[in-house]
């Protein structure tokens, strides 16, 4: 059979879900829908997005800083177990990451770390440093261990907004961000690591030559309007599962939030 998987940064549920976009949701035929920067515990949000009819809702809510981060998981399917944030100390706490493990895989939805505002010398010139970069790396490192732990029972599938656009086609300027962070060379170099472990990027496995696709862009600038955007936001899979991805898809046509929703259709054993 085959499962369809959503992901989508909606930045901000609350905010989302009083819009006409939740649409996006209410009437989605998805198997598993994956949401990042949730920015809510669920007590906060309305029983009819906290707890919808027909679906198994897990939440993992920041505990450092309200209307911060989180992520949920909603799954016509019953998880055989559901984990909540790194294992780690140094990696909890913020809400960022929600691993469920079906009989076919494990599913790890998470909203990866950014690397924060950039750190300017006395004299206000920017220093190419970031203050949230040493984290942001650190986090990824945990990650891929975690996953690599989990991946020696089953194959992974791995989904959220990651905070990096990988190749220059994955951005619309990528020379003049070189040296922003999300496109800069230790980033970029952490999924080659995680290409090189046998993960794969669904979407160019499907569509390697696509161009305009992306998934991010900003408000400040009304970048939407004019495709000035960045890919930042991924389904991959552990190798095991490569040829039982039907497709990979954005969904750039759904509105309500900076980010528009990732898909993959992934065949799988009843």
């Amino acid at each position: 059979m085959a499962l369809k998987l959503l992901s989508w940064n909606v930045n901000g549920l609350r905010a989302v879900a009083a819009k006409p976009d939740w649409r996006w949701f209410t009437e989605s035929t998805a198997d598993i829908v994956a949401l990042q920067e949730t920015k809510a515990l669920k007590s906060q949000l309305p029983e009819s997005v906290a707890s919808p009819a027909g679906w198994h809702a897990e939440f993992c809510s920041s505990s450092v800083k309200k209307g911060y981060s989180g992520v949920a998981v909603f799954s016509r399917m019953a998880p055989l177990g559901v984990r909540y944030e790194l294992p780690w100390p140094e990696q909890q706490g913020e809400g960022r990451l929600l691993h469920l493990e079906f009989a076919q895989f494990h599913l790890m939805n998470g909203y990866f770390p950014n690397g924060g505002a950039e750190i300017c010398d006395a004299q206000g010139r920017p220093s190419g440093q970031f203050t949230r970069l040493p984290y942001k790396m650190a986090f990824f490192e945990a990650f891929l261990r975690y996953a690599e732990e989990a991946r020696a029972s089953k194959p992974v599938v791995i989904c959220g907004d990651f905070n990096i656009a990988h190749r220059p086609e994955d951005l619309a300027r990528p020379r003049e961000n070189e040296k922003s962070t999300g496109f800069l060379p230790e980033e970029r170099a952490f999924l080659d690591r995680m290409l090189a472990k046998g993960y794969l990027d669904t979407f160019r496995l499907k569509h390697p030559e696509a161009k305009d696709a992306y998934s991010w862009w900003s408000y400040k600038t009304r970048a939407r309007a004019r495709n000035i955007g960045w890919r930042i936001d991924y389904f991959f899979v552990s190798s095991e599962l490569a040829d039982q991805v039907e497709d990979a898809w954005i969904e750039d046509q759904v509105m309500g939030s900076d980010h528009c929703p990732v898909g993959l259709s992934l065949s799988v054993s009843a």
